[in-house]
This record gives C-alpha cells, sequence and structure tokens, in this order.
C-alpha cells in the first residue's frame, strides 16, 4: 500500500476511538434521547410556480376532482379591466363559450356547442363560488345577473364531467371565483371610475384586509348609460360583503352577502326590415326590466387531518324579477310611411319572485400516492310564485296589484294570471382519481339526483281553454362517468372523459301558463346527454400552453310543445334527439416569457377556436332529422394579442369571430323578403374587435381606456321567431383606477 495512504487509514481508526471513548455512552447507558418528531409532507409548488395554472384548473381543486375533465380559467388580473360587464372582454380567452349580445344589462345569454337556446343561458350553469346564480337553478335556470367583473378573480370553464361535480344542466360550468381579501395587511383599498359613450358612468370601490384570525372584504358598485337606443337607459347597483375567521390552521368559517339590483329599459325586437332599415328603432318606449338578488351564504372549511378536509355551503337567496311589457309598436316616418302601428292601449306586468335555499357538503380525503378520494352531498328548494297583471297604464309602477280577475268583459287593470310554483332538488355524489405508474390516472365517478316540480295554478289567461294546472313531477336520475389520463414527455397530458348529464325539467315544461297545453297529459322525460372528450394539453416549452380535444355530445329527449288533442292545445313532449361533435382548441404563446421565465413583461399571442357539426338524428317531425339546431355555428374563434408589464401596463387587442347559424330547428326563414314578418333562415356570421388598456401612472394609479366593437359592426345574434336584437355598435370609455 502506498506509504500515504497507510498514515492516512491509521489517523482514521485512532480519531474514531478516540471518539467512541469520549461519549458519555462509553462510560453509561442513560434512556434513549427522544427526537423531535418530523412530518414529512407532500412539497407542492405554489400556482405561479405552474405555468399550466395559469390555463387549467388544479388537478383536485379543493373537493373537486377535476384531472381528466376538459377546464379552462381566465385569471382576470392577466387581461386588462373589464368594464361595463362586457361579456365578451371577459369570455376572450375562453373557448367555445357563445354569447347572444343584447344591448341592455337585465338578461345574460350563453349557450355552448349548439346544445339549446342562448336565451338567457338556460342551458349552461353559472355559480359563483359554487353557488348557482340563476333565479330558480332546477324550475327557472335563467340567469338576469352577473357579478361586476372587478368582484371576480378567476374565470373557470369544466366541459364534460361537470354534471357529475355540479348537478343539472348539460356541460358546461361557468364558475366565477370572488377576489378574496388582502392576506398581509390590516386595510388595502381600489376605487375605479370610468365614463364613456351613451352616458355611461360606473364607479367601483373595494376595502379588504387580514388582521389577526380575521379577514374582511366590502364593495360596492354602480353603472348607469342611456344606452344606444331610446328606452335602452340602464341602472346597476351592487355591493359584497365578506367577513372570515380562521380560529386555527385547520379551520375557516366565512359569511358572504351579495346584492344587486337592476333597472333597465327594454327598446324592443326588431323585424328584419326595421333593422335593415333603421338599428336604432324603439318599438317598445315604455317596456322596462327590474331584478333584485340577495343571497347570504355562510361556508366552512375544516382539515380533519392531513389527508382528509371537508367543504361545506349553506346559502338562503331572494330574488324578484319583475317586467312591464305590452305590444311594439312604431309610428310612420316620411321615408317609411309604412312602418306606422297603432300604439297599444294596455301594458302586462309580471312579477317573478324566488325564494331559495341550499346546502352543498364536500368531503376529499387523500390517500395513497396522489390518489383523492372525494364524496358529498347538495340540497336545494325553491318557492317561485309568478304573477301577471294587465294595466291600462302604459307606464304602470312595477308594486302597482291589482285583485280582480281578467275575464272577457274585463280586460284591463285586473290579475291575468297566478302560478304557485316550487321545486327541490337532491343529490349524493363520488368521485375517485386512482394513480398508476408511468403517469396514467382514472377517474370513475357516480352521481344521483332528484328533482320534484310542483305547479298550482289559481287564475289563468281567460282566452285558454285548458284546464287549470295543478301538477307534481319527480324524477330519478343516476349519472356515471369516467376518465382517464396520461402524463408524458415533458409537462404534457392526454386526458379522455365519458360522462352522463341530464338537463331538468322546468316548470313551462310542466305547465305553461301563457299556451294551451294539457296539464294532464304533461310529464316528459328529462333531457338526457352523453359526452365524450378527448384531448391533450401542456406547457411543454417556456411560454407555450396549449390544449387540443376532440368532442361528441348525443343529446336524447329535447323537449318542446306539440298539438295535442281538439282546439288549441298542445303537449310538451320528448320531440327528438341531436349529435354534436368537433374539435375544441386552445394556444397561448408569451413570446417574453419563452426567453425569459423570470420576466416581468410579457407579450402573449392566444386563440382559440371551436369547430362544431351538429344534427338532429331523430325527431317527430321527420322533416327535421338532418337538420342543424338552432344556434349551432360551425366555427366560433377568438384570437388576440395581450402585452403585460408589471406595474406599467396591460393592453389587449382582441377578435371574436362567429359563423352564421339557424335561429330555429327547421332551418327555415319566417315569411320572405316581401312580407313585413320576414326574418332569414340564418344569421350571419360576423367578426367583432375590442381594444383595452391599462397604463400606470405610478405604483397605484393607473389609467384606463377601450373600444368596443373596434369597427363600428352592425350585426345581431340574438333571434326570436319573427324579431331580433341588435348588438351594440361602437362604444368607448375612459377612466382611472387608484389602489393602496
Amino acid at each position: 500500500m502506498d506509504p500515504s495512504l497507510q498514515l492516512l487509514s491509521r489517523r482514521a481508526i485512532v480519531l474514531a476511538v478516540a471518539v467512541v471513548l469520549t461519549t458519555p455512552a462509553f462510560a453509561q447507558d442513560p434512556p434513549p434521547a427522544t427526537l423531535e418528531k418530523v412530518e414529512i409532507k407532500e412539497y407542492a409548488l405554489p400556482d405561479d410556480a405552474r405555468p399550466k395554472l395559469n390555463f387549467l384548473m388544479k388537478e383536485v381543486d379543493g373537493a373537486q376532482i377535476t384531472v381528466t375533465k376538459k377546464t379552462s380559467i381566465t385569471k382576470l388580473d392577466r387581461i386588462p379591466t373589464v368594464v361595463d360587464n362586457n361579456l365578451r372582454a371577459l369570455f376572450a380567452q375562453t373557448p367555445g363559450i357563445l354569447i347572444s349580445e343584447q344591448q341592455t344589462p337585465g338578461q345574460y345569454n350563453l349557450s355552448y356547442r349548439g346544445i339549446g337556446n342562448p336565451q338567457e343561458a338556460e342551458f349552461v350553469t353559472v355559480l359563483q363560488d359554487g353557488v348557482p346564480i340563476e333565479a330558480d337553478w332546477i324550475g327557472y335556470p335563467t340567469v338576469y345577473t352577473f357579478p361586476l367583473p372587478q368582484s371576480i378573480e378567476q374565470v373557470q370553464l369544466i366541459r364534460g364531467g361537470s354534471s357529475l361535480l355540479y348537478g343539472p344542466q348539460p356541460p358546461p360550468v361557468i364558475n366565477l371565483i370572488s377576489r378574496k381579501p388582502v392576506a398581509d395587511r390590516p386595510l388595502a383599498g381600489y376605487t375605479e371610475n370610468i365614463f364613456g359613450k351613451d352616458g355611461l358612468f360606473g364607479t367601483y370601490n373595494r376595502v379588504s384586509g387580514t388582521s389577526g384570525a380575521w379577514d374582511y372584504l366590502v364593495d360596492a358598485h354602480y353603472r348607469r348609460t342611456d344606452g344606444q337606443r331610446d328606452n335602452a337607459d340602464s341602472r346597476l347597483r351592487g355591493a359584497d360583503f365578506h367577513l372570515g375567521f380562521r380560529p386555527d390552521e385547520d379551520a375557516y368559517y366565512a359569511l358572504d352577502l351579495r346584492n344587486y339590483q337592476i333597472e333597465a329599459g327594454d327598446p324592443g325586437k326588431l323585424s328584419f326590415k326595421v333593422y335593415d332599415d333603421d338599428k336604432d328603432a324603439t318599438p317598445t318606449p315604455f317596456n322596462r326590466i327590474w331584478t333584485d338578488r340577495y343571497i347570504l351564504s355562510l361556508s366552512h372549511e375544516r382539515s380533519f387531518d392531513e389527508q382528509t378536509r371537508l367543504f361545506a355551503k349553506t346559502w338562503v337567496s331572494y330574488a324578484d324579477q319583475a317586467a312591464r311589457s305590452d305590444a311594439a309598436f312604431l309610428p310612420a316616418t316620411a321615408t317609411n310611411p309604412g312602418m306606422g302601428t297603432a300604439a297599444p292601449t294596455t301594458t302586462q306586468l309580471q312579477d317573478d319572485q324566488f325564494r331559495v335555499r341550499g346546502l352543498d357538503a364536500r368531503i376529499v380525503h387523500r390517500w395513497g400516492r396522489g390518489n383523492a378520494l372525494t364524496v358529498g352531498t347538495t340540497l336545494y328548494h325553491s318557492d317561485a310564485p309568478f304573477r301577471q297583471w294587465t294595466s291600462s297604464d302604459l307606464l304602470v309602477d312595477r308594486d302597482q296589484r291589482y285583485q280582480s280577475v281578467c275575464t272577457a268583459t274585463n280586460r284591463s287593470d285586473c290579475q291575468r294570471l297566478r302560478h304557485e310554483r316550487s321545486t327541490s332538488y337532491a343529490a349524493v355524489f363520488a368521485e375517485n382519481v386512482f394513480r398508476f405508474g408511468n403517469g396514467w390516472h382514472v377517474v370513475p365517478s357516480v352521481r344521483i339526483d332528484h328533482e320534484t316540480v310542483d305547479i298550482n295554478e289559481t287564475v289563468k289567461p281567460f282566452t285558454l281553454v285548458r284546464p287549470i294546472v295543478d301538477q307534481r313531477v319527480n324524477h330519478t336520475v343516476p349519472l356515471f362517468g369516467i376518465g382517464a389520463g396520461n402524463d408524458f414527455g415533458h409537462l404534457n397530458e392526454s386526458y379522455f372523459n365519458v360522462s352522463q348529464g341530464w338537463r331538468p325539467v322546468r316548470y313551462f315544461d310542466v305547465g305553461s301558463p301563457f299556451g294551451n297545453t294539457d296539464p294532464t297529459l304533461n310529464d316528459p322525460d328529462p333531457t338526457h346527454v352523453l359526452s365524450y372528450e378527448a384531448g391533450v394539453h401542456g406547457t411543454p416549452l417556456p411560454g407555450l400552453f396549449y390544449d387540443a380535444s376532440l368532442f361528441w355530445v348525443n343529446v336524447k329527449d329535447r323537449i318542446e310543445s306539440q298539438p295535442a288533442g281538439v282546439g288549441n292545445n298542445t303537449i310538451n313532449v320528448n320531440t327528438g334527439d341531436t349529435r354534436h361533435r368537433g374539435f375544441e382548441g386552445q394556444i397561448d404563446y408569451d413570446f417574453l416569457a419563452a426567453a425569459d421565465p423570470q420576466t416581468t413583461r410579457h407579450l402573449s399571442v392566444f386563440a382559440n377556436l371551436s369547430l362544431l357539426d351538429a344534427e338532429f338524428t331523430s325527431s317527430r317531425d321527420a322533416t327535421r332529422v338532418g337538420n342543424k339546431p338552432a344556434f349551432s355555428p360551425k366555427y366560433l374563434g377568438r384570437a388576440g394579442v395581450v402585452y403585460r408589464e408589471d406595474g406599467r401596463m396591460k393592453i389587449a387587442l382582441s377578435a371574436t369571430s362567429v359563423d352564421s347559424q339557424f335561429f330555429a330547428d327547421s332551418n327555415l326563414p319566417v315569411g320572405n323578403p316581401s312580407t313585413a314578418n320576414y326574418v332569414p333562415a340564418e344569421v350571419p356570421g360576423y367578426t367583432v374587435f375590442d381594444l383595452s388598456g391599462d397604463f400606470y401612472l405610478t405604483p397605484k394609479l393607473r389609467l384606463l381606456g377601450g373600444v368596443s366593437n373596434l369597427g363600428d359592426r352592425k350585426y345581431y345574434s340574438r333571434v326570436f321567431q319573427n324579431t331580433i336584437e341588435p348588438a351594440l355598435g361602437r362604444s368607448y370609455h375612459v377612466g382611472a383606477a387608484y389602489e393602496f
């Protein structure tokens, strides 16, 4: 052996013997030392370190398992400030959502993949923090109020499998996540004020903070505009209050109170000829809409241990949706003397009320290596009285009431109809994500839903010959789903999902207050949906996100009215099935983040595209087989560019392009070009550009500005049987925001 190695070995042996001989353990045998317990927890990267979480929901998001489901999110802090409840700007980076635009904010019209009419978003579940914002989630799923974008932190869109997460309605679910209180100081504030075209003024003001175990957030907002047509003015008022308490690291309690009040004119729909001649005409100068909505929710989160957590929420809400409407009329003009129609002599006053209470409780248990089980229940009940009066006062106040019942000899200043309505809903559900080797994961899901719809009619329009409605229907619907996926390559994931969904039977399906639907025969089956989706997404390169999928959705037992018996009697029955298939893709590439992932400057180009092939596969009306369902454009695309520099500016230019689409399942026009009621069979396609920006003068003060419908495109996307509603022309806003 080398002499130097021998010397090193001898010294090491001597040092080891010296250590042993000088330790107390060698001389005596004391009790073994107790070391401090060290728990090894799963390490999770913060959200901002996972690029895909700027575009997708977490795989297990609270008590929701979203892995293998197609999801998209928009973080509002990454785009310029959205003002004036501009849904086109809010959903600019959300693939596939079709917006049927109207000029006043009394209703919000959304649809997806050609399933159902966009009118009041009746075929899309819209939630705020998991609580439905529909008037009546089961019996009257219409959206009359929408949170101000300034109060929203994130927009989530969940497709296939959403019915297994949240229940009724075909996919998708839109869940709006509210802003949270500032966590690092006891007081922070934000104020925003904007002005714009047509008398637009808006203000939004917020204070929030965290002190010890308590956190809070209070905001108030107001918006008014005169509108682009006569009687298109609107006033929106609202406020939110949040109070949270965290007694320890394992529990959290929160109380949230939200209030929205809307008053808006309804200038009316136009015939195609009138629209073509003057899109700003106002055939209903006296019509009005009023909506008040209040919702109080209590939520609780609790960790029982490192693996098990409870998420529970209960809520009560009250909404009153009132409307004054009379027959359309237009005075004759010098250029169009044939336009003149007689002014109405009576108007109808309508009042819908919705008293709701609900509960949603879910437990998530993480087990094994990345597995998770969720189980839960949802309970819901609504009382929804519906009343209508006829008045000789065309400007009758929303609170006016008449006690006498309308008859053939008493046609005004009387009660026209009255329905007592209620719905009850209950569900139990469970999902589990199983993770295997080589990145594979499987998610089986089950849900059992039950609905009860009850209608008791005490006053009906005297012109109807049908019996009084006194109906109760019950339906129990089991839902199943299976998802699978694989993490492959570098930050890529494949996903495949097959899941069932359904649309509940509504009040109007059981007994329409307006038509001669025979209530003794009315009990259609709920509409059932089977959805297939397969795709890939990921962030394989710095600055790049992509998501591409193929989908196939079968809709069975659509509900429509058909003639029944003698006279004008009709019955709501299951009339046919439709098939919806296509492609949906999204891409976002940040050129500056690609060069430097730690940069504070971002130049992103984004695009999303939905290609749709939809048709009737069966129908009681044989002429409809092969037709395209209404509101099923072959393509819906959005694209744009966003420049962001932290603390300096945010500016975005975006385009929305929608292909032509039929407005009726018949795929036929109303009338012909020579008749006054003519409406073309197809809604023409259109492309609209929007520009907006935030510009920081100081770290706390910034200027806001934007132009919607940059090219002043004349178009429409909202159509009824023989009338259309024009979309907004060019509009602009300027303003300022200050935060501290």
